[in-house]
């Protein structure tokens, strides 16, 4: 539940959360480090700085192993479009050698159903055009199907379904990896857990030393609270800045049309 209720957040709303909670984070570390100023020796402040060192330390390693969690999806999602893609040329190629009763209407059905795999990219027809395209996947069959009986020993109708086959599995990679694995939601909470944490310890830290880094520090929290939201950012295919490139199914569309002119 919590880990749906997250991804359903808006990436600027997770940036202001982000924000003020690090802030609030440090603000609570320094009041705590001024208040056992006078009680701390400066010689006990040694271990405090290797904590605060250690801490941000561990938080580097999270984040890096978050990123690199997210950056190797974004980069299958981004090879699975130009897999896509020439699983759709392949089968609208092959198409050709079927009978022409069927050719047409398939290759009418491939045009159609680039153009539902495209817009399944925005979140607002998201699950219309998933079922759309699973529809227009049926009408592939059972055109085959059809084909297949009529033709039972022939090796291009073979090669046709394998070619079928191949872009109805890479339909249900793309909507597997891209939409339903997600970063878990556990290494999230780990994630805020010691940032927040790290945040609040260089707080304490200056604090306990009576030292004034405003501008520092704010810069230090902005840095923090824009990597966290680049994160999730690219493990969202359908929202943010970071999205992959259609391009590879858009270049076909031109192409089919191209070839039927």
């Amino acid at each position: 539940m919590f880990f749906n209720l997250f991804h359903t957040i808006p990436l600027y709303t997770i940036f202001i959360f982000t924000f003020l909670s690090l802030f609030l984070a440090f603000k609570g570390g320094v009041f705590l480090g001024k208040k056992h100023q006078l009680i701390a020796e400066p010689k006990d402040r040694s271990p405090i700085n290797s904590i605060v060192a250690a801490t941000l330390g561990l938080l580097a390693f999270l984040l890096a192993f978050t990123f690199g969690i997210a950056a190797s999806k974004f980069d299958e999602r981004r090879t699975l479009v130009v897999e896509e893609a020439n699983a759709i040329r392949t089968t609208y190629l092959r198409a050709d050698y079927l009978p022409e009763l069927h050719r047409n209407e398939i290759k009418n059905l491939l045009k159609e159903y680039i153009s539902v795999r495209i817009a399944s990219l925005s979140p607002k027809n998201f699950d219309q055009t998933i079922k759309k395209s699973e529809d227009l996947q049926d009408k592939l069959w059972l055109q085959t199907v059809t084909v297949a009986e009529k033709n039972p020993n022939s090796v291009i109708v073979g090669l046709f379904i394998e070619s079928l086959n191949e872009l109805i599995s890479l339909h249900a990679k793309r909507l597997n990896i891209g939409i339903r694995i997600r970063i878990p939601f556990i290494i999230w909470c780990v994630l805020y857990f010691v940032t927040i944490l790290a945040i609040g310890s260089v707080g304490y830290q200056i604090g306990l030393i009576n030292a004034r880094y405003l501008g520092i520090n704010a810069l230090l929290i902005l840095i923090f609270s824009t990597v966290i939201v680049l994160i999730a950012d690219l493990d969202r295919p359908q929202e943010g800045f970071i999205k992959v490139s259609q391009q590879s199914l858009i270049d076909l569309i031109d192409k089919f049309n191209k070839h039927e002119n």
